[in-house]
């Protein structure tokens, strides 16, 4: 794994008014050396983290020499959500978490930018939860961002969102193994019933009296609980429902049109949490009054989770933006 990096930040305040003596951020640093290179940031979903390159890393398919994102040409910064456990120290874990809201990880993210002395960013990208801090990064500094690329995500929490939030919110505080039942609701959210019809086929495991599709299930719940904190997962989970770029500001159209950056929306056609649709209207809203946005989709029958899992899609609608590396001199 590349080295963990922390910054500490002083007396930050959230939203909710609730003030931070000292914030620790935690970020890992990939490719060519700060100050060399355009920089890109990206953002880790619900229950990823700053490995994003690299052995065992998350995006590695993405991310690394002569890949998508090339880090020969690039520097990559990721920074860790505070409190989602991946500096592994428990002093740092929170326990107010409807104290935060996903702009005050945007905010928090920009003073880790600005204390590494970084204004301008060749681009911001993430998946689900990372992308919805992608557009509220955008949001707060609409003219340091050239490519805002928000994938499997929205720019708001829907009410379908909001509602999945509480049922995850309940089961994380009322269950008696909160992360694995947590997790095999979340799962079933992730994918779609094609998906795990067509993988299972109704095929029981092999010396157990259970289904393949319970045993799935189980497992990745007990995966998740051998890596995971549960105030990490409450936390990452209430974020969600706190994605708005328009409260408190003005309307939609209004930001977009502010925010420099041209806007990647990235859509998977299956995604029964982040719907398409949803993305599609974002991007009927956005063509009149901006030029520079695009509406592109990864065809899947996994939903959610292909942004995960289809990497030859997603590496070759991101490569044309990647690609302007070639125009870049390094500074």
């Amino acid at each position: 794994m590349k080295k963990l990096y922390k910054i500490v930040l002083d007396k930050f305040q959230l939203e909710s008014g609730s003030s931070l003596n000292e914030l620790s951020l935690y970020y890992q640093s990939f490719g060519a050396p700060l100050g060399t290179a355009p920089v890109v940031v990206v953002n880790h979903a619900l229950t990823g983290n700053s490995n994003v390159s690299g052995e065992q890393s998350w995006w590695n398919d993405l991310i690394g020499p002569d890949k998508t994102i090339d880090t020969n040409y690039f520097t990559v910064l990721a920074f860790n959500i505070p409190g989602n456990g991946y500096d592994g120290k428990a002093e740092n874990l929170i326990s107010d978490y409807q104290d935060y809201s996903i702009r005050d990880i945007a905010r928090i993210f920009w003073s880790g930018l600005f204390h590494l002395k970084i204004k301008e960013l060749f681009a911001v990208i993430g998946g689900s939860l990372g992308g919805a801090i992608a557009w509220e990064m955008a949001a707060l500094q609409p003219r340091s961002i050239q490519h805002l690329i928000p994938i499997a995500t929205d720019w708001k929490a829907t009410d379908w969102v909001i509602a999945n939030v509480l049922i995850q919110d309940q089961i994380l505080n009322n269950s008696d193994d909160p992360i694995v039942d947590a997790r095999l609701h979340a799962m079933l959210l992730y994918r779609t019933p094609q998906s795990i019809n067509a993988r299972f086929q109704r095929n029981k495991q092999e010396s157990l009296s259970i289904y393949q599709v319970e045993n799935w299930l189980i497992n990745h719940g007990f995966k998740l609980k051998n890596r995971f904190r549960l105030s990490s997962y409450k936390l990452m989970n209430h974020l969600l429902k706190t994605n708005d770029i328009t409260r408190n500001r003005a309307d939609f159209e209004s930001i977009a049109r502010s925010i420099k950056a041209a806007i990647h929306i990235v859509a998977v056609d299956s995604d029964y949490f982040f719907i398409a649709n949803e993305n599609i209207e974002t991007y009927k809203q956005l063509k009149p009054i901006k030029d520079n946005v695009f509406y592109h989709e990864i065809n899947s029958p996994h939903g959610h989770d292909a942004f995960l899992i289809e990497f030859k899609q997603l590496s070759q609608l991101l490569a044309p933006i990647f690609n302007t590396h070639k125009h870049y001199v390094h500074y």
